[in-house]
């Protein structure tokens, strides 16, 4: 068979027949009269054998290593192709996305992809300075794809950088609060928590209704960030939460300030007591809980802190005894003392505690 004909049957080129031949890797059985190269049916196999082992990877050593040497294993050479195969697919994938970040950066011309680009370079410089730059250069210099900027917010671990990072997304509006949100399903704790701070600076209602969905949240970091924010917001779901923070000591100091905040409405104020109450009401919650879900009550008013209160000054802890009586007095509700503090309450102490202030 003359090499057009089998070039047409084997799907190879007569120029790479030619190269296969110069090679000494397939070289026709014979030559017509007029000195064209003549193949055989075992000319062919072999061309189709030297094309199957090219699409696994092999380069053109590789194939010749194969066909004449009997004792050549293709375990580790197989092996070898895998880990490069797979390089080269992360490297697809890299260039993927940096072309898809581009694009969606809508450059009007070249000079507006040099800068997209350099910015991306940037933000995954091993600088801290340059990332930190990138980022805030962001808002006001090239667009910066959103996906980026995310990406780089959940990895980042300098507080600095990571800080500018939140702001350059909060100024972005919400474009990345499903991929953040995405974030909060990581099975990563911190990719977690950067999530959730990064969603907390993201001033819409979109975000707090992500902020909401966090409160059931399994990790008790993201919950704590969640409830954080919802109540600097001003939104009484996350009462529960913050009830919980101060008893287990989760940032406590915070959480009591936040719901100082939230407890301006009357309303919210009595669900913040009636939580804090129900709390110290249980058998289960350890002495140093109790004294500060008590210093929770002093920022909230109302009857059922109030009343709380009075309740906790007789207590048989001590410590909230006097925590409780310290409140009222701060509270403007300190009267004559009836019973002394910390003694029990069958009315045998000294005239020590002070009047009920709702009689």
């Amino acid at each position: 068979m003359l090499i057009g004909d089998v070039a047409r049957r084997s799907g190879v080129s007569a120029r790479m027949l030619r190269h296969y031949d110069s090679l000494g890797l397939v070289r026709p059985t014979g030559r017509s009269g007029a000195g064209y190269r003549e193949y055989s049916d075992e000319d062919i196999r072999l061309i189709f054998q030297v094309e199957s082992l090219r699409s696994l990877g092999l380069s053109l050593r590789d194939v010749r290593r194969a066909l004449d040497d009997p004792g050549f294993t293709p375990s580790g050479l197989v092996d070898d192709l895998i880990q490069r195969t797979r390089q080269r697919i992360a490297d697809e994938r890299d260039l993927l996305t940096r072309l898809r970040r581009i694009a969606a950066a809508d450059p009007a011309d070249w000079e507006d992809v040099l800068q997209v680009v350099a910015l991306l370079q940037a933000l995954g410089s091993p600088s801290a300075g340059r990332r930190q730059r990138a980022a805030l250069s962001s808002v006001d210099g090239a667009p910066v794809p959103v996906e980026a900027l995310v990406e780089a917010a959940l990895d980042e671990t300098d507080p600095n950088v990571a800080g500018a990072l939140r702001w350059a997304l909060a100024q972005s509006g919400d474009d990345g609060l499903a991929l953040l949100a995405d974030g909060l399903r990581s099975p990563r704790a911190e990719v977690r928590e950067r999530a959730v701070r990064t969603i907390a600076e993201i001033p819409h209602d979109a975000a707090t209704d992500v902020l909401r969905d966090a409160l059931a949240n399994s990790d008790v970091v993201v919950r704590g960030h969640a409830a954080l924010a919802l109540g600097a917001r001003r939104v009484a779901d996350a009462v529960p939460t913050l009830v919980d923070m101060v008893g287990e000591a989760t940032k406590d100091a915070e959480a009591a300030d936040v719901l100082g905040v939230l407890a301006t409405e009357p309303a919210v104020a009595a669900l913040i007591a009636t939580r804090l109450v129900g709390c110290l009401a249980r058998g289960t919650v350890a002495p140093s809980a109790r004294r500060r879900l008590t210093e929770a009550l002093a920022d909230i008013p109302g009857d059922t802190a109030a009343r709380a209160l009075v309740d906790l000054s007789r207590d048989d802890d001590r410590a909230v005894a006097l925590t409780a009586t310290s409140i009222l007095t701060l509270r403007g509700g300190a009267g004559k003392l009836r019973t002394g503090i910390g003694e029990p309450r069958n009315g045998t102490g000294p005239d020590t505690m002070p009047d009920d202030p709702l009689a």
